[in-house]
């Protein structure tokens, strides 16, 4: 098998050995850390291999092609590394509800804060250790709480198709809007007209603290799906 074959072998980079050390003084880590940070600055459409070569000096270009082999490797990593903030610890208080919410409410919090990030869910998500660490703890409070058997499988699906859901719906909106140039409230003026609405009410919906904006939808569709499930086991 060719070399660069090998590296993206099966399809993703979880799936595969990291390369070996060598004397490059840039770490993966590194270059997932700088990854994230352009991508936040410049977004999704704009990042490629060679603007994160050029964010690099000269000396850590031929690094970055040993420790990430494609731009798919690196975009399956920094995804996954904005779930290492979503994992925050249990709550000590609370029923299995409140502390189901606690992970998932963390997890999106994550991904307002890097909307770009959801984008990627659709076809870069979902093998990376972070991402698993937060699917094991939902599993974990359901398990005890009495979800068994297809019925727990089901649940935790349910929880992390509306994550995800909710996740990519709202980075939407927000791209529409980062791409006008505008803030919240003046693309709300400019944009309700043309779509038969409230200016008002729109503004609210893409305010993230509003009472009816992101956020508060979030939280509330996630209670009214908890509050529907039943601790029970299906074979």
């Amino acid at each position: 098998m060719r070399e660069a074959d090998r590296r993206s072998v099966l399809g993703s980079v979880w799936l595969r050995d990291e390369p070996e050390p060598t004397r490059a003084r840039l770490s993966r880590d590194d270059i997932v850390k700088t990854a994230i940070r352009v991508l936040d600055r410049e977004g999704l459409d704009k990042f490629s291999m060679r603007v994160m070569a050029a964010e690099l000096d000269a000396a850590a270009t031929s690094a970055l092609y040993w420790r990430v082999a494609t731009k798919d490797d690196l975009l399956e990593l920094v995804v996954d590394e904005i779930f290492a903030d979503a994992l925050v610890p249990a709550p000590e208080r609370g029923d299995w509800r409140d502390h189901v919410t606690v992970v998932v409410q963390a997890a999106y919090d994550a991904l307002w804060e890097h909307p770009w990030a959801a984008r990627l869910l659709a076809s870069h998500g979902g093998l990376g250790p972070n991402y698993n660490a937060l699917i094991d703890r939902v599993e974990s409070v359901l398990d005890a709480a009495g979800f068994k058997g297809t019925h727990l499988d089901s649940a935790v699906s349910a929880i992390f198709h509306y994550l995800v859901g909710s996740a990519v719906t709202d980075s939407a909106w927000l791209s529409v809007v980062r791409r006008s140039g505008l803030n919240d409230a003046r693309w709300a003026t400019e944009s309700a007209g043309r779509m038969g609405v409230d200016a008002t009410h729109l503004a609210a919906y893409l305010n993230r603290k509003s009472h009816s904006g992101p956020e508060a939808r979030f939280a509330s569709g996630l209670r009214v799906i908890l509050v529907g499930l039943r601790p029970r086991q299906l074979s």
